[in-house]
């Protein structure tokens, strides 16, 4: 059973992102995974299209409902690797993910797809896409996220900053590669507001304490625009 969550995005100032940070952190939790008390984690994503660029495309154009998958890997490590496919559907979204091998991911960015033996649904449904589809990696996607959980309609608010774009080199795994700055990471961050049917009353209202802007934000598009 698909199960939709809404998703809301608004970019706010460092200023009143770094308040918001604070007030949040009297009623919410830091993500689990969180490797400091600063931040959450580096996470680095690959995203794929076809070679049409439909992915790209779809979102420029407003198409209502679309998906994309990526490969998505944090703090710059192996250990943990997750292909996904995000849903969106106006303001909802849902994500189809799985785990997968170093060893697998590498044959992934290689086009290397009927080599790929597996017993998993979603992957399985990735590759037949990505060979009906051609599918290949388009862009990878960086940024460091601050993210709070509350168990209440199991909300997620996290901030993304200095959100970077790896478009002239697809190498999820080179430590070395040369990024390009998408928004001005001193003055810019990402806020998005997920829950699965509404926001408790006490954490709207500190979100409404703070001036921010509600946009069609899309870390993907933003990065693959980069010329």
């Amino acid at each position: 059973m698909v199960e939709y969550r809404y998703e809301l995005k608004y970019v706010i100032s460092t200023y009143w992102a770094n308040i918001l940070k604070k007030q949040l952190s009297c009623v919410m939790e830091m993500d689990k995974h969180s490797v400091s008390d600063l931040y959450s984690y580096d996470i680095r994503s690959l995203y794929f299209d076809d070679c049409y660029g439909n992915s790209y495309y779809q979102k420029i154009d407003g198409v209502e409902y679309r998906g994309k998958y990526r490969i998505r890997i944090y703090n710059n490590s192996s250990d943990i690797i997750k292909l996904e496919c995000k849903h969106k559907d106006v303001d909802m979204t849902y994500k189809e993910s799985c785990s997968i091998s170093k060893k697998a991911c590498d044959a992934i960015c290689q086009g290397n797809y009927v080599n790929i033996v597996t017993n998993k649904p979603f992957l399985n449904k990735f590759l037949v896409n990505a060979q009906i589809n051609q599918l290949r990696p388009e862009v990878i996607v960086d940024y460091r996220r601050c993210a709070f959980t509350h168990p209440v309609s199991e909300v997620r608010i996290t901030f993304d900053e200095d959100i970077r774009s790896g478009r002239y080199n697809t190498d999820l795994f080179d430590k070395d590669l040369i990024t390009y700055p998408i928004m001005d990471a001193d003055k810019e961050v990402v806020l998005e507001v997920k829950c699965n049917e509404f926001i408790p009353q006490h954490i709207t209202a500190i979100l409404s304490s703070v001036p921010k802007l509600r946009q069609a934000v899309s870390k993907f598009a933003y990065c693959r625009s980069v010329k």
